[in-house]
């Protein structure tokens, strides 16, 4: 296998990630990453912003690209070599970031995913939530944004709670609402989160568990991978369904879309090139 340059674009509801990897057969050297808040702009505008913007960073010029892959809502970019299901790209990306996982539980803004993959990447089972369940990252902003806290500091704040307030609705609509109510109540803002984290995580652990995943390493990706009090509760609700999963996230989670992306961008670009010379 020759050396080449393959890039990783995944555009999410919220949020742009694009890597850039130098693969040589088993060596994948990571050269450049970049996000982008999507907000109220034009998310191809933007991913052309961000890309190029990573790419100089990296030092390598579009033209040195063999492979761009896209994935998530990125199936209509101009400049994509080829698009691979999001189920896909974060199994794969899952497995780069934690060579032990064989479960991946995406949570997104606005669902979660749960895939389960072998030691290649390759899906086995996989599983999502419904578009308006209250276990998203969209709805975790949301109550962020009413009990006026900043989006870093939930993690933190959930597991200095001491009497959790769970919120039974799988709804986001009426889950905000119980939000309104126990905040009129007087519970705090701690026993809020450790309750929605508990809600969400109970929802999550049985959905990986519908899939087959049912022992080792969970790697987390996704917006809400870095919130340390969703990560807690996702491994207490595992020991409450009594699996043995033990949920792990990374600091390059978000990007792992991207990741899968283009690795497996790579290995389709090396496979093409190969049947050309067979023909």
């Amino acid at each position: 296998m020759s050396e080449l340059i393959t890039t990783g674009v995944d555009i999410g509801s919220g949020c742009i990630k694009t890597v850039v990897f130098k693969v040589n057969g088993d060596k994948v050297e990571w050269l450049g990453k970049e996000t982008a808040r999507i907000r109220n702009r034009d998310p191809f505008q933007l991913t052309n912003e961000a890309y190029d913007h990573m790419l100089k960073t990296a030092g390598v010029s579009r033209s040195d690209v063999s492979y761009v892959a896209s994935t998530g809502d990125a199936e209509n970019l101009s400049f994509a070599t080829g698009h691979f299901y999001s189920m896909t790209t974060h199994g794969r990306g899952g497995l780069y970031l934690n060579p032990e996982a064989r479960a991946v539980l995406d949570i997104g803004a606005l669902n979660g995913r749960a895939i389960r993959m072998d030691g290649v990447g390759k899906v086995l089972s996989y599983k999502m939530t419904s578009q308006c369940a209250s276990g998203s990252g969209q709805f975790l902003e949301n109550i962020a944004r009413y009990l006026g806290i900043a989006q870093d500091e939930i993690g933190t704040l959930s597991m200095k709670a001491d009497d959790p307030e769970k919120v039974s609705s799988i709804c986001a609509v009426l889950a905000e609402t119980d939000v309104i109510n126990m905040v009129s109540r007087g519970i705090s803002a701690s026993n809020i989160l450790k309750g929605i984290h508990v809600s969400m995580a109970v929802r999550l652990a049985k959905l990986l568990k519908s899939i087959g995943a049912v022992d080792g390493i969970v790697q987390v990706t996704g917006g809400l991978a870095l919130d340390a009090g969703l990560v807690a509760a996702l491994n207490e609700a595992a020991e409450q369904e009594k699996v043995n999963l033990k949920a792990v996230s990374h600091p390059d989670s978000i990007y792992a879309g991207a990741i899968g992306a283009a690795l497996w961008g790579a290995f389709r670009h090396e496979k093409l090139a190969r049947l050309g010379q067979a023909a």
